[in-house]
């Protein structure tokens, strides 16, 4: 049954165009690992040099985010060694001809808002539109709550061959579970 239930999910995930997936708790190091495998299996694969290096760029940023924002985190440690986990969920497939990275974790409801905002507004960017943006904020001071004054969604945006696309689902009173797909 164990073999039988893992094979079914390996299948699904093979139908659905998934190369590559992700899910628990991440930490910068678990981002190296985790990227370096990306670039080695898309390399392995003949992928074309720009296609990887724009995948792994989209995925990096997406899971930077993870990291940084996920409302789900086990912190701790013990004497000088703290120690941050963040959960989500990345995944990168393919699908019509393009790669996609696809990201979600739980965030606190009073970001979802704020963050659809921006979402919103970078889909409603074109690409010169967006460089200008870009651009402006690098010349800008970071927003009190970002920590990276919106750099990562901005370079996911400039990256993605179509505009970004998203999902929330209430998970519970004060969370929410959001979800990010970018194109390449």
């Amino acid at each position: 049954m164990l073999a039988a239930e893992h094979w079914e999910l390996k299948q699904e995930m093979e139908r659905r165009g998934i190369v590559f997936s992700f899910s628990g708790y991440l930490t910068e190091g678990v981002l190296f690992s985790l990227g370096e495998t990306l670039k080695y299996k898309m390399t392995a694969e003949e992928t074309d040099k720009n296609t990887v290096k724009k995948v792994f760029s989209v995925f990096v940023e997406q899971v930077q985010n993870i990291i940084r924002y996920s409302a789900e985190r086990l912190e701790g440690g013990q004497d000088d060694r703290k120690v941050r986990l963040s959960s989500g969920i990345v995944t990168v497939g393919s699908e019509g001809g393009a790669f996609y990275v696809v990201c979600a974790n739980p965030v606190h409801a009073r970001d979802a808002e704020r963050l659809k905002e921006r979402l919103d507004h970078l889909r409603g960017l074109d690409k010169e539109g967006l460089k200008a943006l870009y651009k402006e904020r690098l010349r800008d001071d970071s927003d009190e709550e970002s920590k990276g004054a919106s750099i990562g969604l901005i370079e996911i945006a400039r990256r993605t061959s179509k505009p970004i696309d998203y999902d929330v689902m209430a998970i519970s009173d004060d969370q929410i579970f959001f979800s990010i797909k970018a194109y390449i």
